[in-house]
């Protein structure tokens, strides 16, 4: 799966995108997130998070083909 960053998650982590095997849920990739880039920590608790361009919760699947 590949992660699409934006705006200041992009200046923190330093690249647009970031390829991993992917979570199941928008909540995973969160913890996920916050468990590899902790510099990303602060910022997660208020990012939005979408699926195909359309805003996902945290309990939301993620395809495989998202």
């Amino acid at each position: 799966m590949i992660v699409l960053l934006f705006a200041r998650a992009k200046d923190l982590v330093g690249q647009d995108r970031i390829e991993i095997d992917g979570p199941a849920t928008v909540g995973e990739l969160r913890a996920w997130l916050r468990e590899q880039h902790p510099r990303l920590a602060g910022l997660l608790q208020t990012s939005a998070f979408a699926i195909n361009n359309e805003f996902a919760a945290d309990a939301t699947p993620i395809p495989t083909n998202a």
